[in-house]
């Protein structure tokens, strides 16, 4: 009977079927009335289509229709943006260096040449460049022109994953030690879930670090001792005048006799000579002549 077209004289009633109420929804568990979904229909015909499986219940349960009927305007999609465009002008920068052989030099047997190392995500390109240092009397600037550098035989190139601090790098035969990158290098590699190691310093280029103390401006200390010869030079016949008295009053016969001291600064000596009066009765070629280097204070 499914398959005769729903016309008029062509239905029948099944005699099978003689519950024709409609199933019991509600019900009372331990004094509570609780609800049900009926599993049975009409004529006692189950209801497979009513049972909803539980990614269907958990659709229904996430559902958050803006309207009744759906949304009125489909959003829009986000707009597509290319690498070249998202990624443009933005560097990685990593610090290194490379030490080059010196042959047929008594002075050096290495130079120790740090360069900077950019990395370009827009195209995965690399540029080598060593700072311009005064007076090297090396070649310097740019090393590497902006280029993909081969990483093997194979075909691969050099990317940023391969690159990170206390880690060599090879282009094209020459072996660079990485040593330290900037911030935004870090944080780029932090975000992208690579550990960063620890930076790691530059060592110092022998030659360089004895060209530099060559060229620091020399100081001299004058030597402490006094020039014999400039003193003999510039103090010659230049005398220190002082007035003195003896006082020898307190003794028998005593008094108060003036005297004159000479200091002599061209060899530092020192004369005492009396000051005499016409008919005093002393005599008057007394003088004494004293060395500093006898004299005690």
């Amino acid at each position: 009977m499914d398959g005769l077209p729903f016309l008029p004289g062509n239905t029948f009633t099944d005699p099978t079927k003689g519950k024709y109420h409609r199933s019991q929804t509600l019900g009372y568990n331990n004094g509570y009335a609780q609800q049900k979904r009926p599993e049975v229909g009409i004529g006692g015909v189950p209801i497979p289509y009513n049972q909803l499986s539980e990614k269907e219940l958990d659709e229904l349960a996430n559902f958050n229709p803006t309207l009744t009927y759906g949304q009125t305007k489909q959003a829009p999609p986000e707009d597509f943006i290319p690498a070249h465009v998202a990624w443009d002008k933005k560097v990685l920068r990593f610090y290194a260096y490379y030490k080059q052989t010196v042959h047929e030099s008594p002075q050096e047997f290495y130079r120790v040449r740090p360069v900077v190392i950019y990395y370009y995500l827009e195209d995965d390109s690399i540029a080598v460049v060593e700072p311009v240092r005064e007076n090297s009397g090396m070649p310097q600037g740019k090393l590497i022109k902006r280029q993909r550098l081969p990483k093997n035989d194979v075909g691969d190139i050099w990317h940023w994953k391969d690159l990170n601090n206390r880690q060599t790098a090879t282009f094209y035969g020459k072996v660079f030690y990485i040593t330290d990158c900037d911030k935004f290098t870090s944080d780029f590699l932090e975000s992208e879930g690579i550990v960063v190691n620890p930076a790691d310093q530059i060592p110092e280029d022998p030659y360089l670090a004895t060209r530099t103390k060559a060229a620091e401006i020399k100081k001299y200390n004058t030597p402490s001792s006094f020039d014999k010869l400039k003193q003999f030079i510039e103090l010659d016949r230049r005398v220190l005048r002082f007035y003195c008295v003896w006082d020898d009053r307190d003794a028998m016969f005593g008094e108060m006799r003036p005297f004159i001291l000479h200091y002599y600064l061209v060899d530092d000596t020192m004369e005492v000579r009396e000051v005499h009066k016409p008919n005093d009765g002393r005599d008057p070629s007394f003088c004494i002549t004293i060395w500093l280097t006898t004299l005690w204070k």
